[in-house]
């Protein structure tokens, strides 16, 4: 009886069963769609950047929470790292091949919410 089963790899050309709780690919979409995850691949679509950086462009991130979300991408093969031996070292992040292409319907997302938001006349809280 394997009914209900998910096999690690799925046959060529079949789907993953996101819906079963040991799905790998149930992993790597709770990386993609975590609070900090997706910003963090919005983040990375327009240029590589260091550490600082995307801490910088990621309002609200703390380090700790930016470390753990980019070791999860990286090991995913969502986003890659480069270090340069330097003192410190400098660390750069981007997004790999796969990346750009699970990122790429999630600035169309993000793009399609702040068109309409900006369509309805909404305002951002303490802009009155």
């Amino acid at each position: 009886m394997t009914e209900g089963l998910q096999h690690s790899q799925a046959e060529t050309g079949a789907r993953y069963d996101v819906f079963h709780t040991d799905c790998p690919a149930r992993d790597m979409v709770d990386h993609v769609t975590s609070r900090w995850g997706i910003w963090v691949l919005i983040s990375l679509r327009s240029n590589d950047l260091r550490f600082y950086e995307l801490r910088e462009s990621i309002q609200g991130i703390s380090e700790k929470m930016l470390s753990q979300t980019l070791r999860a991408l990286v090991d995913d093969g969502l986003v890659w790292r480069n270090v340069e031996p330097a003192t410190p070292p400098q660390v750069t992040y981007g997004l790999t091949e796969f990346g750009r292409e699970v990122s790429e319907p999630l600035t169309e997302l993000f793009d399609r919410i702040t068109s309409r938001l900006s369509l309805l006349g909404m305002r951002r809280p303490g802009n009155d």
